[in-house]
């Protein structure tokens, strides 16, 4: 134990960074399209995601937060915290949603899953500074094989 100790204590000396990475999830339908293109060319370039009918998809969220370990408490940040927070300001307007009618921070934009991605960051960036920590990333996997990692 006095080993721990002593490791945990060199790590803060060292300023050394921890991330720590919250999962949530979420299921949601959407569509990539184009008005200025024709039919063809949507279907061209976004293939069966340009679905007229939309299409849909379970998500998965990786939050990846880094900074400091907090002497006191242990933590970078509370991962309730970062829960509530994902739950608050992204989950809540994404599941169970259609991404391009019903999420007021998709307004405008293509539903992509880099899009997707970008804006998550900046719904929850300025919060997690207000603890002391960073975003280090936020990965959104849309399919078991396709997955998109935004650093900022």
């Amino acid at each position: 134990m006095k080993y721990g100790r002593y490791l945990c204590a060199s790590i803060l000396e060292m300023g050394r960074i921890i991330h720590i990475t919250r999962r949530e999830r979420f299921s949601a339908a959407h569509k990539l399209w184009i008005a200025d293109w024709s039919e063809d060319q949507n279907f061209a370039v976004f293939g069966k995601c340009a679905n007229p009918n939309w299409h849909g998809h379970n998500y998965d969220l990786f939050v990846t937060v880094k900074g400091p370990v907090d002497p006191k408490t242990g933590f970078v940040v509370d991962l309730r915290f970062l829960s509530d927070l994902l739950k608050d300001k992204v989950i809540q307007f994404l599941d169970h949603k259609n991404i391009n009618l019903d999420t007021p921070f998709m307004k405008d934009k293509m539903s992509s899953t880099e899009n997707i991605a970008v804006a998550i960051w900046d719904q929850i960036e300025s919060e997690i500074k207000s603890k002391g920590a960073d975003i280090h990333c936020v990965k959104v996997q849309e399919t078991e094989n396709n997955y998109v990692e935004f650093y900022g």
